[in-house]
């Protein structure tokens, strides 16, 4: 739930260059994970470097807040030094002659000290490198100097913390370590984070809202789960297409490591030992893991199977259709054959089950 003193984000934002330019306009939340999303070349990084004030721009407005950052129609644009935010790029560059409390303090220095919402002890704890403050640099992983780098953004406590594909240079394993910090900062945080990237799956694990652009325009706003899942976006196509569903856990199985997880649908049963009863969760349910079906199956090994309602149906790749499927108010996709979908008289309104071979808890 979005905090009701939260102030939204008003982003008029054109830049015209030779051969491209980005015309969006959004009101944007004043607290959660908003990603920005889409191929090179879409206009995300473009996006953050206006909100920094290191792009020209033509018409365009920018007020967080009460507070307006830029107005070209009144000629208006506050420097960048003034601007309450913190920036992360996809290469974070530390101060090597520096150890890392010292890089964090430099970072909180330009801020007054009435105006430090976040102390340093607490970005060094939201980040987990408390036992990192005495190392330089040199002496610091990819994953740690992420690390590093978003506690001295946040040491200046930002009114808006913009990332920009921090983990792009990072491998599976470093990901899989930074992730849960950037989780841990939208559940503490009570300002807005922008987060540009163009893998879909730290969006769907991340991301509250999502605006999907491409070529300097944007496509779509709103929920991430909702804009997954529409067959006029592209998101919905392809061998990567999910849902994404959100649950919370009823039980645990001790014998067979199985979490069942309610959801709005129904329930699921997934291997996970890592989860606690209670626990709210986001599962991502690919839509080649979802087959259909007349009736509910027997004798099979798929534990999942729930009755669903056929919504829609939308050519994909060759000779595949994929469908969209409703249980309960929880949207799912199935990507089957085209002769499948004949064979089995799919159409709008359609009951039949949804066998679930496969769910992950992002």
């Amino acid at each position: 739930m979005m905090n009701p003193d939260s102030k939204p984000i008003r982003a008029r934002i054109r830049v015209d260059y030779d051969g491209y330019a980005l015309d969006a306009d959004l009101n944007l939340p004043g607290e959660g994970i908003t990603a920005l999303f889409g191929p090179s070349g879409a206009g995300k990084s473009t996006f953050l470097r206006v909100m920094a004030g290191l792009e020209r721009t033509r018409d365009s407005y920018i007020e967080v807040g009460e507070e307006v950052w830029l107005d070209d129609a009144k000629k208006f644009s506050l420097p960048t030094y003034q601007r309450p935010l913190g920036f992360v790029f996809q290469d974070v560059h530390l101060f090597e002659h520096l150890d890392v409390r010292g890089n964090l303090e430099f970072g909180m220095r330009r801020v007054p000290v009435e105006d430090r919402r976040i102390s340093l002890d607490s970005a060094i704890e939201l980040l987990g490198i408390g036992h990192l403050t005495e190392r330089r640099p040199s002496r610091l992983s990819g994953g740690e100097r992420q690390r590093v780098g978003i506690a001295r953004a946040l040491a200046t406590s930002p009114r808006v913390l913009m990332l920009d594909e921090p983990l792009s240079a990072l491998d599976m394993q470093r990901k899989a370590e930074i992730m849960p910090y950037l989780e841990l900062l939208n559940a503490e945080l009570k300002i807005p984070i922008l987060y540009v990237s163009h893998a879909l799956d730290e969006v769907a694990r991340l991301a509250d809202r999502l605006v999907l652009l491409d070529k300097g325009r944007v496509l779509a706003f709103g929920p991430t789960d909702e804009l997954l899942t529409r067959f006029d976006l592209p998101l919905a196509y392809g061998d990567t297409a999910a849902a994404l569903v959100y649950g919370w856990v009823d039980d645990i199985d001790p014998v067979y490591k199985l979490a069942r997880v309610g959801f709005a649908g129904g329930s699921l049963l997934l291997p996970n030992e890592s989860v606690r009863k209670g626990q709210q969760v986001r599962l991502r349910i690919q839509a080649r893991d979802v087959s259909l079906a007349l009736e509910r199956q027997s004798g099979t090994s798929i534990l999942n199977s729930t009755e669903v309602t056929v919504i829609d149906l939308s050519d994909d790749a060759v000779g595949q259709v994929m469908v969209g499927v409703e249980a309960g108010s929880v949207r799912l996709l199935s990507r089957i054959t085209k002769k499948s979908a004949e064979t089995l008289g799919l159409e709008p309104g359609k009951r039949v089950f949804a066998q679930v071979k496969g769910v992950a808890i992002v």
